[in-house]
């Protein structure tokens, strides 16, 4: 089970010549006479003015505009340079002392963390997005927005929840938060809280938020699948 992306699956797998025909006997004398006509209109267009009263032809050295080519924002790809996210964490001193002791490699040196980028903030550089989770089922204990400044990234944004995830949506900093009923398996909770947030000067500001419920009556999250327990939400 991979705890927020499963559900994610399956809410998603919920809501989701012409031929031309042959030229004929009749119409091969209709084509000559066309070219019969063709000829004599050609013909008498040789004397006065003929086909130039219409005005100019376009020559052929004549080329269109090319279109402008917008320029990159700042926080474009030219810029872009990937960071140690579970280094990050270990070292950020507004992350708990919980979350840094349960951040351990689940294979090897392989933390279980997802990292993204992008421009949340305005600033020179992408913004760093650290989702930190659980090794077994890849749930959300923490989520944690990066912002550089001089040269060092800056904790701008922070929630420490059972079962939350950030993403980017076009500008957007998006926390999902996973809501648990009693005896909800991991993989299947009750529904979930979406916030919207954007970035207002110096912080990040809560813009919208919705509430989904989840069926029960679809896929293995029946009210008699077998009952895994739920994160806890301390």
């Amino acid at each position: 089970m991979r705890g927020l992306r499963a559900r994610h699956d399956i809410d998603g797998a919920r809501h989701d010549a012409r031929r031309f025909g042959g030229i004929g006997a009749a119409s091969t004398t209709a084509v000559a006479g066309l070219v019969a006509v063709g000829v004599f209109v050609v013909g008498c267009s040789t004397g006065g003015t003929g086909s130039r009263d219409e005005g100019a032809a376009s020559r052929p050295d004549q080329t269109s505009p090319t279109a402008a080519v917008p320029s990159a924002p700042a926080s474009s790809t030219a810029h872009f340079k990937k960071v140690d996210a579970a280094r990050l964490i270990k070292s950020d001193p507004k992350v708990s002392d919980q979350v840094k002791a349960d951040l351990k490699p689940c294979v090897k040196n392989i933390y279980p963390v997802d990292t993204s980028y992008g421009n949340l903030t305005g600033g020179p550089a992408p913004d760093v997005i650290v989702n930190v989770m659980t090794c077994g089922d890849a749930v959300g204990i923490g989520t944690y927005v990066y912002r550089e400044e001089g040269g060092e990234y800056r904790n701008v944004f922070a929630t420490e929840d059972a079962a939350v995830y950030a993403t980017i949506d076009r500008g957007d900093l998006v926390v999902t938060k996973q809501v648990y009923a009693k005896g909800d398996p991991v993989a299947y909770p009750s529904g979930e809280d979406v916030i919207t947030y954007r970035w207002s000067g110096s912080k990040f500001t809560q813009h919208d938020w919705v509430h989904n419920d989840y069926s029960k009556a679809v896929g293995d999250g029946g009210i008699d699948s077998p009952s895994t327990a739920a994160p806890s939400e301390n």
